[in-house]
């Protein structure tokens, strides 16, 4: 069972402010706003010579996360089953379910330098930039 927050995307005064300030750049290549779908929530940086994507997941396992990579798109995702249980809840306000993730990345980046690593429920991705057009954009990136 994985615990992954909840956004509830319905809130007209989260979507006003979300499009506000959107970058091009990270926009999720499928922004889910539908009710009751589980997204973990991102935080996007960048500096001088990379991209940092942090992403609050806990209740994963490494093991249980995935990323790739294909042309400019960098996907993460966790294939979890539902959680089936006969119990009646006066309140619940966390589930477990399977997430993916999805963002534009800009062509420029150095594929073969992006690095991964998981600890206290966050999920960091840093993604060097590279000043010519020349990696090979497809790839499986590992968790450490």
């Amino acid at each position: 069972m994985t615990l992954v927050k909840y956004n509830n995307r319905l809130n007209p005064l989260d979507n006003l402010f979300s499009d506000l300030f959107d970058n091009s750049f990270f926009r999720p290549f499928s922004e889910r706003r539908e009710f009751g779908n589980s997204i973990p929530s991102a935080n996007v940086r960048e500096d001088e010579d990379q991209y940092f994507i942090d992403m609050a997941i806990p209740g994963f396992e490494k093991n249980d996360l995935n990323i790739d990579l294909n042309e400019n798109i960098l996907t993460v995702s966790s294939e979890q089953s539902s959680e089936n249980t006969v119990e009646e809840y006066k309140m619940r306000e966390f589930n477990y379910s399977s997430f993916k993730r999805s963002f534009k990345l800009p062509k420029e980046i150095d594929a073969n330098k992006i690095n991964a690593s998981y600890k206290a429920g966050v999920l960091s991705v840093n993604i060097p930039k590279m000043h010519k057009d020349d990696s090979t954009l497809k790839k499986t990136i590992k968790i450490s």
